[in-house]
């Protein structure tokens, strides 16, 4: 599968302390601050990955997204604006239609719903819409890197979403994505997990 990278802060279109107080009569040692100090950001760095999505979960939930959405039809397109099933840790569901050229659902911009997507750009000038477009073409999906930011921040960091297509009635092209936040998995490596752990999706009768 065709290698797809980007990068990004805020997309031209779119887009989404702790006091110390020590009083008069108060002794710390200076060994005793050093062993604060250094305990504070190993607390920090163990609540981020605890609320930090997995690559298995965002390759189940894209895929349960995609059943759900032909078992329901375009009647589903609504819940994935408003329903926690489909956001969780710091990663979520998007819908979009590349053929329409539209996101069709955001839980956390439903401002974005009905609006062009295929001009945004990352923070390289990358399309990014149109390389998930490309990478969904495929029966198993596919990945793409781009620069986005977490949810409830402003600064980018590099991101790399999986998305797939899937049947709705009436309803050409949907397309179903999520993502994580991730440094270290490059698009090839991640692509050959969700080739190998790729369940064929769930088309009722």
């Amino acid at each position: 599968m065709r290698k797809i990278l980007t990068g990004f802060t805020g997309p031209t279109l779119l887009l989404g302390t702790t006091l110390v107080w020590v009083s008069a009569t108060a002794q710390t040692t200076d060994t005793e601050a050093e062993a604060e100090a250094e305990a504070t950001p190993a607390a920090t760095s163990s609540h981020d990955m605890a609320n930090a999505a997995t690559v298995p979960e965002v390759i189940v939930k894209v895929n349960e997204a995609a059943n759900y959405l032909h078992d329901r039809g375009q009647a589903g397109f609504s819940d994935f604006n408003n329903n926690a099933r489909w956001v969780w840790k710091d990663s979520y569901v998007f819908v979009f239609s590349c053929r329409d050229n539209r996101m069709i659902a955001h839980p956390l911009r439903p401002d974005l719903v009905g609006k062009p997507i295929m001009q945004m750009e990352d923070e390289h000038g990358n399309m990014f819409f149109e390389q998930l477009c490309e990478a969904g073409e495929g029966s198993d999906g596919g990945w793409v890197e781009y620069w986005w930011p977490r949810p409830g921040e402003g600064k980018a960091s590099r991101k790399v979403s999986f998305t797939r297509s899937t049947q709705v009635s009436f309803q050409p092209d949907v397309r179903v994505g999520a993502g994580v936040y991730d440094d270290e998995m490059s698009v090839e490596e991640l692509n050959q997990l969700s080739e190998r752990s790729a369940a064929p999706i769930r088309y009722a009768p």
